[in-house]
């Protein structure tokens, strides 16, 4: 054990956000961290205990570390609490999130005011029209009717104290509002409607709201004689600063989520009427300043037309909801809170972002020729539900679905998928406070076999690293992530997280159609490393009478050496999936997320096409099947390309299988003029 003595020189002492910075920097070591103010401890891996510490600018501090790399753990963390202008750096760095999350690291490059709206010409776009803004599109889809302006109530926090006599009432009074807001969140009514998509994220919030970090760290609040009200409010900010800090967006945005939580809850204790989208009386399309899952829990789907909101992203659970339902969304619009209040009707178009207020008649006339067209196209659309497309010249193109959850298997069905190209597991881990167990993976796993028999599903193993934080998993901070520990390269150094998820595979595959896929292979040496497991614990489970059996196996075509070295790979391995979005990424050296390089990010561009049809041609070769399954795979303009280099599967997200296969049925035969 190692402890030394800190001056605490952080600006303003440990408050939320030097407080989140200096729990991310703990979790980079193994050794257990506590940092101690007088008789009182904390774990300096938990960002919320260390803002219950209340350490101030100048405070003197314990920390306590033991562990196998105590000694760099102490250095690093004296460093940070001693540095004055560590704070104003990892802001910086930050972009300087804003706790209600209307700051920039909400709101994508793309997701900027128009001109005339208060902003200068960095941050605005091209005009689409003189009345339009432009906001992330989150769901496809175009609608226009009058407005539901929906405002969350600003709950301040009102630092109340009660007496130590007070503290086991007020305890009391929180658990009985969580669990009362819980109850409300799940049972049915305008809930009722809620999709398989929406029931599984709220099932994952009630487990944040019931964990330590949330009830947990308010009770601890109330233990100090804080209100119930003022510990949920506190603790609900600090919960949601913590998820705004972390540079993976899609658990960035997990922070709407805890907002709307603690709103409801804090009303339940406050006495105040929590609005709700429950009784919208006539279709309307929302118009919110900020939107959350529990928000949406109880919506009458039936009259919401679309949903606009100056927060969010398109991987918020909003987001997703939406897309479930079907419904348009647009969000982080930059739209003044004043002006939205005066808004009364509105007409939106979720593939492009683009949102009109006050539109003209003759606007909303266009807009409904449009809608009318596009239900007249879906509807033709529906007769290749059940159609297994194939090309003039005899060959079969099967086109799967991409999932991450089970709560898109219904959407994946309907839409008529031939399978699951790509199944991803890293959400399985990701809305877990643990890593899930063998046997709660091999009940998804096997659900998903049974749901899609006898069509194959493809199940890629875990692909983290260190963009993609998991619970119980140690991943350490890389300058490139993407070009770090990840993917197999992870998962072979981690039996203790590998060997359970291949467990549960060789137990599903036992239902004859479930194949597993590797990430991030580069080298042949990972595959076969991976077949020898395979082969140990296959043996195992027959030993222990376990019914198993061996899945074909194939990997992601993702990195340049997996292309260049694709007739050796072929050997070893029963198909090849190529990853378009990582495979563009890597091939033309430019940052996907980075919207200066979009030019250069083209899944078309001739340096790419040349890599699939090296992959195509040594597919064919060895006599395996390969299929596409990055974004670029339902794109009108490539399907035809993928399908003429020899293409086999393309996998897609559910909303797009229908054109996809139509458009494989209408391609003209190879040599003939058409848009292949």
């Amino acid at each position: 054990m190692l402890e030394a003595q800190v001056i605490v020189k952080v600006r303003e002492g440990l408050h939320a956000r030097p407080a989140v910075q200096l729990a991310k920097l703990a979790r980079e070591f193994n050794s257990a961290l506590k940092i101690g103010r007088g008789d009182t401890w904390a774990d300096a891996k938990s960002a919320v205990k260390l803002i219950l510490l209340g350490v101030k600018h100048d405070h003197q501090i314990m920390l306590r570390a033991e562990g196998e790399d105590e000694r760099e753990a102490v250095d690093r963390l004296t460093r940070f609490l001693s540095d004055a202008g560590a704070m104003a750096q990892g802001a910086a760095d930050q972009g300087a999130p804003a706790v209600n999350g209307h700051g920039p690291a909400n709101r994508p490059p793309d997701a900027q005011p128009m001109p005339g709206h208060g902003v200068g010409a960095p941050d605005t776009v091209a005009p689409l029209s003189a009345s339009a803004l432009r906001g992330v599109p989150a769901s496809e889809g175009l609608a226009f009717g009058s407005a539901l302006v929906y405002l969350g109530e600003e709950l301040a926090i009102d630092r109340q104290f009660v007496q130590q006599h007070e503290i086991e009432g007020e305890s009391t009074r929180f658990a009985a509002a969580l669990e009362s807001t819980l109850t409300a969140l799940a049972e049915p009514g305008g809930g009722a409607e809620q999709c398989a998509m929406g029931s599984e994220i709220l099932q994952a919030i009630a487990q944040i709201a019931r964990g330590d970090d949330y009830a947990g760290a308010i009770g601890a609040l109330i233990a100090a004689k804080w209100s119930a009200a003022a510990a949920t409010l506190q603790c609900g900010q600090d919960l949601a600063f913590a998820f705004e800090s972390l540079t993976d967006e899609y658990l960035r945005s997990r922070a709407d989520d805890i907002r709307g939580l603690t709103r409801a809850i804090a009303a339940v204790l406050l006495g105040k009427q929590q609005k709700s989208l429950r009784d919208i009386g006539a279709p309307s399309i929302i118009l919110a300043d900020e939107l959350s899952a529990p928000d949406l829990a109880r919506a009458n789907w039936r009259n919401i037309l679309g949903i606009v909101c100056l927060s969010g992203s398109a991987t918020s659970h909003v987001a997703i909801i939406a897309c479930a339902h079907g419904i348009p969304a647009v969000l982080g619009l930059p739209l003044d809170k004043e002006r939205l209040r005066s808004v009364s009707r509105l007409s939106m178009d979720g593939s492009s972002g683009e949102v009109w207020l006050d539109p003209s008649d003759e606007h909303e006339n266009e807009m409904s020729r449009r809608i009318d067209a596009q239900r007249e196209q879906q509807s033709g659309l529906l007769a290749y539900r059940h159609v297994e497309p194939g090309t003039r010249d005899g060959r079969k193109i099967q086109v799967a679905a991409n999932m991450g959850s089970l709560s898109e298997l219904e959407s994946a069905q309907q839409a008529g998928a031939m399978g699951v190209g790509l199944f991803r597991t890293e959400l399985l881990f990701m809305e877990r406070q643990r890593v899930p167990t063998e046997d709660e993976q091999y009940e998804v796993y096997a659900r998903l076999a049974r749901a899609f028999s006898p069509w194959s599903v493809i199940i890629r193993t875990l692909d983290a690293g260190g963009d993609k934080p998991l619970p119980g998993i140690r991943l350490p901070k890389e300058e490139n992530p993407f070009l770090g520990w990840r993917g197999i390269r992870m998962s072979l150094d981690c039996p203790e997280v590998f060997e359970p998820q291949l467990r549960a595979l060789l137990r599903a595959a036992a239902h004859g159609n479930l194949c597993v896929m590797l990430p991030m292979v580069a080298d042949l040496q990972e595959i076969r490393r991976t077949k020898a497991i395979i082969g140990r614990l296959a043996a195992e489970l027959s030993s222990a009478g376990i019914p198993h059996a061996i899945p074909k196996l194939g990997i992601m075509i993702e990195t340049p050496a997996a292309v260049l070295t694709a007739d050796l790979l072929a050997q070893e391995v029963d198909f090849f999936s190529i990853g378009t979005n990582d495979l563009t990424q890597y091939i033309m050296a430019a940052d996907r997320m980075n919207p200066r390089l979009a030019p250069l990010y083209k899944t078309g561009h001739p340096a790419v096409i040349q890599a699939i049809r090296l992959v195509c041609e040594a597919a064919k070769r060895a006599h395996i099947s390969v299929g596409v399954c990055g974004e670029a795979a339902s794109s009108p303009h490539m399907i035809p390309i993928f399908v003429n280099l020899g293409v086999d599967e393309l996998s897609m997200s559910p909303n797009a299988i229908l054109r996809a296969k139509k458009i494989i049925m209408e391609m003209p035969p190879p040599g003939e003029p058409g848009k292949g």
